[in-house]
């Protein structure tokens, strides 16, 4: 079985599970689903990818998502819509909320779950991903196994 840990800032859409659960075609893939809630200091860094990809409305309004202790709740129940969809593509989900240090807590799974391959699903980042700031780039020199970034789609 192929074991893959799985960070994601939103719930799994139908494309982005279908996309994870065929990289490795027929072989049975088992996920650790690692959810980073959104936090205080993404706001700016938020507005600049906005503003990079040219959607200035965007950058300048408020986003209504929690932050911070709020977003603990969305963040569960994200989780857990996300495990159910991989566990019914027929995959074997865990997974947890990342709450602190997010690449120890990385790099801990990894060891600890002798995983193949450390997926990134996310939304473009592109100021973190120029000043290679991004948890692809920062997770590429911490975990010892190969780190995949997907952009993640929307409904």
């Amino acid at each position: 079985m192929f074991t893959s840990v799985l960070m994601i800032e939103k719930p799994l859409v139908p494309a982005d599970v279908e996309l994870v659960t065929t990289l490795h075609g027929d072989e049975p893939v088992a996920f650790v689903v690692l959810m980073q809630p959104h936090g205080d200091q993404d706001r700016l860094l938020r507005a600049l990818d906005d503003v990079a990809l040219g959607e200035l409305g965007e950058a300048i309004r408020e986003t209504g998502e929690p932050e911070g202790e709020e977003a603990a709740g969305p963040a569960e129940r994200a989780l857990a819509h996300s495990l159910e969809s991989l566990r019914a593509a027929g995959a074997e989900a865990v997974g947890q909320i990342v709450e602190e240090h997010p690449l120890d807590l990385l790099k801990s799974v990894v060891e600890q779950t002798h995983a193949d391959e450390v997926i990134v699903l996310t939304a473009p980042h592109l100021v973190e991903e120029f000043f290679h700031r991004d948890w692809t780039s920062r997770a590429r020199h911490k975990v010892g196994v190969p780190v995949l970034k997907l952009y993640a789609h929307t409904e």
